[in-house]
């Protein structure tokens, strides 16, 4: 027997989908605006309507089932249409407003994303932002599909149907333990740079494959950390040193009885940061002043291009 369409909710799908990606229940009611319980009766009666468990629910963990992985793809598909057809009815308003999901680089977000929510709420009052933080790869894939709006992700990226604002350029800083022989310099080129005991992030983040091509030639044994806190914690134990971004280091002053940042002679040691979003979707004038706001009121650590 054909099952019928009332069963089905746009929201139920949201709430399935947001359980699937924070994977739990709680954060997730937190993000939907409901309560866990709310959330969670909908999401069984979803399961029950379906015939599929989408989690396999234990007191510590919450796991996406082979079956529900294979219907999260459909729900992604239905929530981008909706979201689209949502955009379209409002493409004619004169600014952004309304729920616009933000993604953002793990090695950026933390450090930038504080002062990007004081000017979104002082200068565009009428939007609400989602955030989430990824690797890069995660979130081109989350973009294309729809369940995120926009995302500042470090360039080049060339890929179809991608649009793209330049923001600024993020300088890189080396950062040093303090009784290391680098911190001596008077001046540091990246060709004097000692590759054995250079600190990476590990495989997966940009902010590693930006590093490795301006140390060109460091061996792929290099010690890597998970995160750039960690990265942190062990330049200051003095385990090496590292390449970060300006921004990472403006925010940690805290770091300074441990750790030495000094500016590098070449100026070309950074990466340029962008907006990007899908090139069908018809909020891009919108999309487009976001991306002017926020090259002009850009923090002071960085370069805006001309």
């Amino acid at each position: 027997m054909q099952k019928s369409l009332a069963g089905l909710s746009l929201r139920d799908l949201e709430y399935v989908e947001a359980v699937a990606e924070l994977k739990h229940f709680g954060r997730a009611a937190e993000r939907c605006g409901v309560s866990q319980p709310a959330l969670s009766e909908q999401v069984r009666k979803l399961e029950l309507h379906l015939g599929v468990p989408f989690f396999e629910r234990t007191r510590r963990r919450v796991a996406v089932t082979a079956q529900g992985a294979v219907l999260l793809k459909q729900i992604e598909r239905i929530l981008a249409e909706a979201r689209h057809l949502l955009a379209m009815g409002g493409q004619g308003q004169a600014g952004l407003s309304g729920v616009v999901n933000f993604g953002a680089i793990e090695t950026l977000g933390p450090y930038y994303l504080p002062g990007l929510l004081k000017l979104i709420r002082l200068m565009l009052p009428d939007i609400s932002l989602r955030l989430t933080e990824n690797r890069t790869a995660t979130l081109i894939e989350r973009l294309r599909h729809g369940v995120l709006d926009v995302a500042l992700l470090a360039l080049p990226i060339n890929l179809p149907g991608i649009a793209i604002e330049k923001l600024f350029f993020e300088p890189f800083v080396l950062a040093t333990p303090l009784d290391h022989h680098l911190s001596n310099l008077p001046r540091i080129k990246l060709e004097s740079l000692p590759l054995e005991d250079l600190l990476l992030l590990e495989e997966g983040h940009c902010l590693r494959d930006q590093a490795l091509k301006l140390c060109s030639g460091a061996p792929a044994a290099t010690r890597h950390a998970t995160s750039l806190e960690t990265l942190w914690h062990m330049i200051a134990a003095g385990e090496g040193y590292s390449l970060l971004p300006a921004l990472a280091v403006a925010a940690r002053p805290e770091i300074a009885g441990l750790v030495q940042c000094r500016t590098l002679a070449d100026p070309g040691a950074g990466r340029e940061i962008g907006l990007i979003w899908r090139a069908s979707d018809p909020r891009e004038v919108q999309f487009r002043a976001l991306a002017g706001l926020l090259r002009g009121n850009a923090p002071a650590s960085v370069m805006v291009p001309a």
